[in-house]
């Protein structure tokens, strides 16, 4: 037999479609050629493949050898392809048993000692593989990675002469079994403990929590706004398993680490304010994920809010509002998740305060018309944080809530979001919005009347109702109250400030 097929995956975003490596020995001047829209990494197989199959001891055929990876149009990258390769060569050249191949895929980089060393993308590829209903055989080190995804059919070998005892039947190597065998506890280092006083502030960040809503701190330098906002994914509810696979097929292919420590726990990103929109969105020529995406399913925290290009924060405006993000390229296009929580924390003027006598109304205005309205318009809770009191320090008993006790109201609360509607507040559609958030006559007046006076979108209408929605599930309360309304509506800290700046430039 001087043909063989052996089955890969290529890695394309977070999908992992089916390779066919076909692998033909055919006479003439010896000669080792890969077609099949192969990059660099994957052409340069050949040495390695090479190299590694005769350290291994096997022979390397002095034949004509054309490797085909199918489908010929999808591009192929990385080292993944080196040992469906050489198990292809092998088997085409008869020094391996072919009866089963076609039960397994394959993926591993090769040394060129023969050993296996780890690749990209593992845990969508186990993912898809386990799907094929394959067995699928992995470098070691991957494997650990890809344990979480629960798959059956998982063989991990550290070197290439493992697979000969094992196809020859001599001695068939075990399915792999992790060493964790449960998902284990979140451990914070971060507890809400540690803010002093603030009480507003931490109300509006449990009810961000709660509901899933974005949230904008406003207020001098030094009044805890940062230290707030990293204790937020500390009383977030635990990730599902569903979460928790999906944010980390999305770290498996950014290269990032994955292990028992963090695994389930909540992302929390905090990009410097001189990122640009591909780092923020993703890019590339083979587009990959970007902050927004590694930050899908936890928080995406940006200090200093004002001080990013105003054009790097407009690009956040689809994706708050769709979940997603879509990457296109001339010759193909991806979609990438990014159902991510929004947190910002700015100064209210270029000087850091209101009343300092160093910056004018106009300057104070021209500095937060950095920030566009239909950003701010995406942004549910805004609120302003004042400096500490005197005496706050002094008067510290030590015995602030921590982060578990808030935990556990708000996995509470978000419990009766997901079984009323399968979504925290946040998400809800109009259709939704107008079921679950109904309200009143009387108060539905006073609503619109607010909203006209304060001269609000549509969209911040939306969101005043879901945020009353998140308040009335966090009382317990059924229906939406009076009292949810008004609370609601004083979380809008920035209109309050910029209709006063306006104001005050017009006297």
């Amino acid at each position: 037999m001087s043909l063989a097929c052996v089955y890969s995956r290529a890695r394309l975003g977070l999908s992992s479609p089916l390779v066919t490596v076909e692998v033909h020995i055919s006479n003439g001047l010896p000669a080792f050629s890969i077609v099949g829209l192969p990059e660099t990494t994957v052409k340069e197989a050949k040495d390695r493949v090479r190299s590694a199959l005769i350290n291994c001891g096997y022979e390397f055929p002095a034949k004509r050898i054309t490797v085909n990876l199918a489908p010929a149009d999808l591009p192929k990258e990385g080292g993944r392809f080196d040992l469906p390769i050489a198990i292809g060569i092998l088997a085409a050249s008869q020094q391996l048993p072919s009866e089963e191949l076609n039960h397994y895929e394959f993926a591993g980089e090769l040394a060129l000692s023969g050993e296996l060393r780890p690749i990209i993308g593992e845990i969508p590829l186990t993912l898809a593989c386990q799907e094929s209903g394959r067995t699928l055989i992995i470098p070691q080190s991957n494997a650990e990675k890809a344990k979480w995804v629960n798959a059956e059919k998982v063989i991990a070998i550290e070197h290439l002469q493992q697979l000969f005892p094992h196809f020859a039947r001599q001695q068939t190597l075990p399915y792999f079994v992790g060493t964790q065998s449960s998902r284990p506890e979140p451990e914070h280092l971060l507890d809400m403990a540690d803010v002093i006083g603030q009480p507003l502030a931490k109300r509006a960040l449990e009810i961000a929590a709660s509901g899933s809503h974005n949230l904008l701190f406003v207020g001098p330098p030094g009044t805890g706004k940062t230290m707030l906002a990293s204790r937020l994914s500390t009383i977030l509810p635990q990730m599902t398993e569903a979460e928790a696979i999906e944010s980390a097929a999305i770290h498996s292919i950014s290269q990032s680490d994955i292990d028992d420590s963090n695994w389930g726990i909540r992302p929390f990103r905090a990009p410097h304010h001189t990122a640009s929109a591909p780092a923020l969105i993703g890019g590339g020529s083979q587009p990959k994920p970007g902050e927004v995406s590694l930050a899908h399913n936890g928080v995406l925290f940006l200090d200093e809010l004002p001080e990013f290009d105003r054009k790097v924060l407009d690009v956040l405006r689809e994706p708050l509002e769709s979940g997603e993000v879509t990457i296109s390229r001339a010759n193909h296009k991806q979609t990438f998740p990014a159902q991510f929580q929004l947190v910002a924390a700015m100064n209210p003027s270029p000087t850091g305060f209101y009343n300092d006598k160093r910056s004018t109304p106009e300057q104070t205005l021209r500095y937060l018309n950095r920030l566009s309205g239909p950003f701010l318009d995406r942004i549910d809770i805004q609120i302003e944080i004042a400096r500490l009191p005197r005496g706050m320090w002094a008067n510290d008993d030590g015995k602030q809530e921590s982060s578990e006790q808030v935990r556990a109201r708000v996995a509470a609360c978000r419990k009766v979001q997901l079984l009323r509607q399968h979504k925290a507040n946040a998400h809800l559609t109009s259709p939704e919005v107008r079921e679950h958030c109904a309200l009143s006559a009387s108060d539905n007046e006073f609503l619109e009347l607010a909203v006209e006076k304060l001269g609000l979108s549509t969209r911040a209408h939306h969101k005043i109702l879901k945020i009353a929605r998140t308040l009335a599930d966090m009382q317990g309360s059924e229906h939406i109250a009076h009292e949810h309304l008004i609370e609601a509506l004083s979380y809008r800290a920035m209109d309050r400030i910029l209709r006063h700046l306006t104001e005050a430039i017009a006297v």
